[in-house]
């Protein structure tokens, strides 16, 4: 059976109890601040994985969102999130509306809001740079990225 590499995110940093009890049931690694862990899990596809975490480590910690650690065949990462039954209700509710089942409103409505958060990245970064080559030049600011880019801690700048 293959394995899969399941992120655990926390709404919270993990307690050492929690985690040691969440330990026993499956292998976890944390990262520094206990608020995300890594797992293996043995199933048929990435879905089947996110299910059977979930069920384990239920009432174990403060997960807040499970993902798939490695893009699928299509280069799609899977998420995982219980929502709280109101909030499920007001999904069905507006996938109803646009005639669509839930899981798909859901999924593009995400996408939607990616795309869109995306776009606004850019525009900020397209007018800071904007701004900043009012104050310099083209050369000084792309010598400024690299420098920035390249600088290790510990060694001095130029």
């Amino acid at each position: 059976m293959p394995r899969h590499a399941v992120e655990i995110t926390l709404t919270r940093p993990a307690t050492a109890a929690e985690l040691a009890r969440a330990s026993q049931v499956m292998p976890l690694a944390a990262n520094h601040d206990m608020t995300r862990l890594m797992t293996v899990m043995k199933a048929g596809n990435p879905d089947q994985a996110l299910n059977r975490a979930r069920r384990r480590l239920k009432g174990l910690l403060p997960i807040d969102a499970l993902t798939t650690h490695y893009p699928d065949q299509e280069g799609q990462v899977l998420l995982s999130v219980a929502f709280s039954p109101a909030a499920a209700a007001a999904i069905r509710h507006a996938a109803q509306h646009e005639g669509q089942e839930p899981h798909l409103f859901l999924a593009q409505t995400i996408r939607r809001a990616m795309a869109e958060h995306a776009r606004r990245q850019a525009a900020d970064l397209d007018h800071a740079l904007r701004s900043l080559l009012t104050r310099t030049s083209p050369e000084r600011l792309v010598a400024a990225v690299g420098r920035t880019l390249t600088h290790t801690s510990g060694e001095p700048r130029c």
